[in-house]
């Protein structure tokens, strides 16, 4: 029970470095918000002033059209703030649970082990015993391949910032490939600081959009090349069966299922390994 606790203690104090990162970029974006504050006010009277010389739109035209646009805003962010809320009191209750199934489980890892040797026959337990140490393997070659993701996506970010001229660049390439492991939130708060810096550095729009141009194009990789082929090498699960299930996922439990169902593939790949007869399903999941 000491070595469970210790183990799960040092992965929960890595969580949390994760969510004070988190926070600390988002009070180093509230520093920057008077700055900020200005460059915007500046920017919208002189789109105000193109959209009046361009298309002859009076300003108390334009401002009828932005109190609309604010209200529409102000109704749909109502029901995403209750939903960001609703989300985060679940996040905070299954951050409190999660570690106490895992220490659990670990704890009576034997007891369940001897209960899945008892529902198939005792031909069948070396076999058991197999695919069950060829599962720990997988999930271990799936942690890797998720901290090469982490990795890629943190130098393909930096590569980007760099060449756009963004001061601290590595730094915040990599802290945005780190906070992607939070969903839609993560890369929002990791993509704010350096598109301020951006703006206030150049004092143009267009740097905070390429900032946003190379985090996009990045996040589209990582979904859709570098997590495939780096987790389903692992895996031996060709690339195909892999985004299958990723888009599976997605569609039937979110984010979570887009994870989950990656390692899931692998072990059913596993078991399909060792009986003959779903070697045509180990066929078709594995790489040839």
């Amino acid at each position: 029970m000491m070595a469970i606790i210790i183990n799960v203690t040092i992965l929960m104090v890595l969580i949390l470095a994760l969510v004070v990162l988190l926070v600390k970029q988002f009070f180093a974006f509230i520093q920057e918000w008077p700055a900020l504050q200005s460059k915007l006010t500046e920017s919208l009277k002189q789109l105000s002033g193109y959209i009046i010389d361009s298309f002859g739109v009076s300003r108390e035209t334009q401002a009828h059209w932005l109190s609309q646009a604010t209200n529409q805003i102000a109704s749909s962010g109502l029901t995403f703030l209750q939903r960001t809320i609703s989300f985060s009191a679940f996040s905070l209750v299954m951050f409190i649970l999660i570690p106490v199934y895992a220490v659990l489980i670990l704890y009576y890892r034997s007891h369940w082990t001897a209960v899945l040797y008892r529902i198939f026959s005792m031909e069948q337990k070396e076999n058991i015993r197999s695919i069950l140490q060829l599962t720990i393997q997988a999930y271990y070659n799936f942690i890797k391949g998720m901290g090469l993701v982490y990795v890629a996506v943190g130098i393909l970010n930096s590569i980007g910032l760099l060449i756009l001229g963004i001061p601290h660049a590595i730094l915040f390439g990599f802290i945005a490939a780190v906070l992607t492991f939070i969903p839609y939130v993560g890369i929002i708060v990791g993509s704010l600081l350096p598109m301020a810096l951006a703006w206030i550095t150049y004092d143009s729009v267009w740097y905070p959009l390429g900032v946003v141009g190379i985090f996009t194009l990045v996040q589209y990789l990582e979904a859709n090349i570098i997590f495939p082929l780096a987790v389903s090498n692992r895996l031996q699960v060709n690339t195909f069966v892999m985004l299958v299930a990723i888009f599976a996922g997605g569609i039937l439990w979110g984010m979570a299922g887009m994870i989950l169902f990656v390692p899931f593939v692998g072990i059913v790949k596993l078991i399909a390994d060792h009986n003959p007869k779903l070697r045509t399903l180990s066929i078709v999941l594995g790489t040839g």
